[in-house]
Order: C-alpha cells, then structure tokens, then sequence
C-alpha cells in the first residue's frame, strides 16, 4: 500500500469527521489550511518512519498526525482565547480529539507533545518523537514557501 493508502485506511474516520473537513477553512501557516497542514505532517511522519526503516504503530502514528492541531479555530483571528496559541493549542487539540475519537494512550502523547520544546511537555513514544520532527519541517516548508513568494514579488519589483 502506498502512503495515500495507508492514511485512509487507518484516518478514514478523522478524514471525513465534520470538524475535520471543517478545518479546510482555517489557516495553519502561510496559505496552508489546518486540514493540508495535517495531512502533509501526516506524510511527512510517513516518509521518517520508511527512510530510517523504524518499527512503530502505523495506526497510531496516523491517527495521532492527523489529528496533532485538531484544536477547531482558525488562529490568525484576533480572539482573546487565541493568545499564547502556540503554547495552549496541543492540550485543546487534544481535548477536542478525546470528545469525538477513542484515542490510544500514543495518540494522546502524539497530540499533547508535538509542540515539544515550545511546550515542555516531554514525548514518551517514537511515533510522537516523529511527529515532532515532522510537524516542524512540513511548518517550516509551509511558512518559508510564502516568504519566498513575497520575496520574489518584491525583486522583481527592484
């Protein structure tokens, strides 16, 4: 099976969740909505796990992607409850995820570490550790891409 595959055998229930598809209309980084940024963490966890050929549980390791930023507002809009995002967002994520899917003691460390070290909160399981270093290179990608976009209108403006 390939990663598409793999990701709506095991995310098929998150994927078409309502608040899921919802998630299409909030932003993430850049121009990158919450839905695409959690998909493409989602392989990006996948592309780790196949390069460094490690033992882990598939299952888990999608459904804990999937739903690491499943905190159901669109951040970039000014809202009191919206500061320190980057600190508070996990645990709501988290939050959200345990009222609508039973989650694994792994999905619940992926989801509630996967800021880690912005948010000290340490990972315990290796899909979580490789949900944290997917998470930061696909938010990298994403926030650079823009930059970059801006960057070449601005020189070729010069």
């Amino acid at each position: 099976m390939n990663s598409k595959e793999v990701i709506e055998e095991y995310g098929n229930e998150i994927l078409n969740n309502s608040n899921m598809i919802k998630s299409k209309e909030y932003m993430q980084h850049g121009t990158t909505s919450v839905f695409d940024h959690s998909l493409n963490v989602t392989m990006m966890c996948l592309k780790i796990v196949n390069i460094l050929k490690i033992n882990i549980d598939t299952k888990s390791l999608i459904r804990g992607a999937l739903l690491h930023d499943y905190f159901l507002y669109d951040w970039h809009v000014k809202d009191e409850t919206h500061q320190l995002h980057g600190f508070k967002h996990a645990k709501i994520a988290l939050n959200n995820a345990c009222k609508e899917f039973e989650l694994n003691e792994i999905e619940k460390n992926m989801i509630y570490t996967h800021m880690f070290p912005l948010n000290l909160r340490i990972p315990k399981y290796k899909e979580s550790i490789i949900l944290c270093i997917a998470d930061k290179i696909c938010a990298s990608k994403e926030v650079l891409e823009v930059s970059l976009e801006k960057l070449k209108l601005i020189y070729n403006q010069i």
